[in-house]
């Protein structure tokens, strides 16, 4: 009998990483893949991302309606809870043999719970990390021991969910699909681009990422105005703007940056680029700014420079084409002066990724087979004491 494996996804970014795995999936005869989304994929305020999914021709098993309106730490709770009941009912009318996560986010961590309460092993995607700025951290670890397969960027990371108390036979590291992405996806001309964003790229631009810290109080708005007063003063340069997720004070970037749009013609911000928009855009692009993952992953690859203000990525592994520096107007604009400046940018094209090969996609979908296939998974964990036995 085939195996059903259901995959998750929440956001757009994550999707995009999600992707080559799903397809990947669906390439072997011994699995029936499912597809369910959630959160922002299903708001008009974020982009309706979930039609980038029908785009793609991956079909959609369901769609669990869990985001509401607000913009606080109340209303994210509450679509946590609205995530619970949603996914139990979903997995309570599934024979689910195995579920693939992949992140962070506070969506993710209901959904593991419903899945670990139903007895359904869980296979996690990016664990070990750090981003000390972000409750996205704390989230990260509880997915982790609520998961059985683990899968990591880099060895420093695997290392790291052995030392949370998880077999090293169930942790694998196997570099970032987003280095995959950027390696592997077909990307489009400038003036394919062009057209997509209805922007003319006439002139050098830079694309802009910008996300609430969650982990310090009300931040989100000094932060972003300190930014866009930098961005300001760049009158030759154009700006891509992708707006922010549906964290706690995404909705005060996002209104910052409209305004910022309305009143400087070299800007243009958009809800959801899609993955090959939107790697397409750092192709051609100056540098990438502002505190996303793409810009410590796929902008290395890509050979651009990073600018990550603020502590949103603090703690995770980086490449030396990533300029860091504080959320404050006289750092964002040294560090704008440095990634821009010729000589950081030849470095940025020489520089090593230390997120993989390019290959992450072959490497899950045979652990997955393997442990399905072969009947490894036995739900009884046993918590690995590293101080015991070593690694």
């Amino acid at each position: 009998m085939k195996k059903n494996i259901c995959v998750v996804t929440a956001t757009r970014a994550e999707y995009g990483l999600l992707k080559p795995i799903v397809r990947r999936l669906k390439m072997e005869p011994e699995f029936n893949v499912d597809v369910a989304v959630t959160g922002a994929h299903l708001s008009p305020e974020f982009g309706l991302t979930y039609r980038e999914i029908e785009n793609n021709g991956i079909e959609i098993d369901e769609k669990v309606e869990i985001l509401l309106s607000g913009d606080t730490a109340v209303s994210v709770t509450k679509s946590m809870g609205l995530a619970l009941i949603g996914f139990a009912d979903y997995f309570a009318r599934k024979k689910t043999d195995l579920l693939i996560l992949l992140g962070d986010r506070y969506e993710t961590l209901a959904v593991a719970i419903a899945a670990f309460n139903q007895r359904i092993p869980i296979a996690h995607l990016y664990g070990g990390e750090a981003t000390e700025g972000a409750l996205d951290d704390a989230i990260r670890h509880a997915v982790t021991k609520l998961s059985y397969l683990h899968f990591t960027s880099t060895e420093t990371y695997r290392r790291r969910v052995i030392q949370l108390g998880e077999a090293p036979e169930r942790v694998f590291c196997v570099g970032a699909v987003g280095v995959e992405n950027a390696l592997n996806t077909k990307l489009l001309s400038r003036e394919e681009l062009e057209k997509i964003l209805d922007f003319p790229l006439d002139k050098p631009y830079i694309v802009v990422t910008f996300h609430p810290v969650t982990l310090e109080e009300q931040t989100a708005e000094k932060q972003i105005k300190a930014l866009l007063n930098v961005c300001r003063e760049y009158k030759d340069l154009k700006f891509i703007f992708t707006k922010a997720n549906a964290d706690e004070g995404g909705r005060v970037i996002n209104h910052a940056i409209e305004q910022f749009v309305k009143e400087n013609s070299n800007v243009k911000a958009y809800d959801s680029l899609g993955n090959v928009c939107y790697l397409s855009a750092l192709k051609y692009c100056m540098a990438v700014v502002g505190n996303s993952s793409s810009g410590l992953i796929e902008a290395p690859s890509i050979g651009i420079p990073t600018v990550n203000i603020g502590d949103r990525q603090k703690g995770r592994i980086q490449a030396t084409s990533v300029v860091n520096c504080k959320p404050e107007e006289t750092d964002i604009r040294k560090a704008f002066a440095l990634a821009l400046s010729r000589e950081f940018r030849e470095k940025a094209q020489k520089v090593l990724n230390p997120y993989g090969d390019g290959r992450t996609s072959d490497k899950v979908v045979g652990i997955v087979k393997d442990f399905l296939i072969n009947k490894k998974i036995n739900l009884k964990k046993k918590f690995y004491d590293i101080h015991m036995r070593g690694f």
